[in-house]
């Protein structure tokens, strides 16, 4: 019986820009863990500055992928951040296209253990 063709992979630029800079991939995958995470957790969490969060925040915030709570509390400003349902599908669709672009991590592993154990070992040199 013939295997089912698979489609080529993804090419590395269908990957969702505005998810895959590192600082909003981090503010995604740490709201989608938590219900919610205020601007300090998130930037402690994240190991920021207040500037840079703040920017890519508003990013995510006008893709609409995250939305941004600001209230006051002890008079003191407090903002949160909460995951929408579209920031979710959005990391779920960028999760599923890297996966894609990735091997079979299991398969290629398996593979390296038999090669290393044809390999011969290396003589040892006078410095070991």
């Amino acid at each position: 019986m013939a295997k089912p063709r698979r489609s080529p992979p993804p090419a590395p630029n269908e990957l969702d820009q505005l998810i895959h800079e590192r600082l909003r991939l981090g503010i995604v995958c740490s709201l989608a863990v938590h219900d919610s995470l205020t601007f300090t957790e998130l930037r402690d969490l994240l190991q920021t500055t207040d500037g840079n969060l703040s920017v890519q925040a508003r990013r995510l915030e006008e893709a609409g992928y995250v939305t941004c709570v600001k209230r006051v509390e002890a008079r003191k400003p407090r903002t949160t951040y909460k995951l929408t349902s579209r920031g979710r599908a959005a990391l779920d669709d960028y999760l599923d296209v890297l996966s894609e672009l990735l091997p079979d991590l299991n398969a290629r592993s398996s593979s390296a253990r038999h090669r290393s154990a044809r390999l011969p070992l290396r003589p040892a040199t006078a410095e070991s």
